[in-house]
């Protein structure tokens, strides 16, 4: 492995002594400070430059979230790795929006500490397996769960709403499509519906924003 400065943050002592004894452990890692304080752990940061942070997410003074946004304003180039006991999505969303670029669960097995370096030092992204997982069905259930507005209307509904945001009247759209006035009139009552629209403006806007017209006549 290539050289590492790691600085380490947890406040249980025998965690800590535990996760430095594995550091020391790794060929080319060296921790070069070590705290149990959120608040401590910028300071130490500003002063040794590590290159990660192995940073508990439940600490005193400041949490492991605020310290990781910080970091990622003050010191973008040092990666901040996550240890935590939670497993909930939320929470490693929540990290990785701070700036983290890993999250390890504190129950993982000894070798993964040496992949999530390996993986941070190469500007990848490191998730313990069973968060790795969790993350991506939880991904595409949200995917399945918000798919656009658009992508729910049926052709014919995306045709009348393109000619709408085109500036066709609904005569002109009914001559267009060959439906009579009425049924345009449905479509258009249904895509208010369906799109939570109000107005034919609102429409308009929807259908630039989605692509389906460039701009209104």
């Amino acid at each position: 492995m290539i050289p590492v400065r790691v600085l380490l943050a947890d406040d249980h002592a025998l965690v800590r002594a535990g996760i430095r004894a594995l550091l020391q452990g790794l060929e080319g890692v060296t921790v070069v400070a070590e705290t149990g304080n959120g608040a401590e752990v910028l300071e130490l940061a500003r002063t040794h430059r590590p290159d990660v942070v192995l940073l508990d997410i439940s600490m005193p003074g400041l949490s492991g979230l605020d310290v990781s946004e910080q970091l990622e304003r003050e010191l973008p180039e040092v990666r901040v790795v996550v240890l935590s006991m939670h497993a909930n999505e939320e929470y490693v969303l929540q990290a990785l929006r701070s700036g983290a670029a890993g999250y390890m669960l504190k129950d993982s097995a000894t070798a993964e500490l040496e992949l999530a370096l390996k993986a941070v030092m190469q500007g990848e992204t490191y998730l313990s397996p069973p968060i790795s997982k969790q993350v991506v069905e939880g991904y595409v259930q949200r995917v399945g769960a918000e798919q656009p507005a658009s992508e729910k209307l049926t052709p014919r509904q995306r045709e009348v709403l393109q000619l709408i945001a085109e500036g066709l009247s609904t005569k002109e759209i009914a001559y267009r499509l060959e439906l009579s006035v009425k049924t345009v009139e449905t479509h258009r009552a249904q895509l208010m519906e369906r799109l939570q629209i109000r107005d034919i403006a609102g429409l308009v806007k929807y259908a630039i924003r989605s692509g389906l017209a460039s701009s209104a006549k």
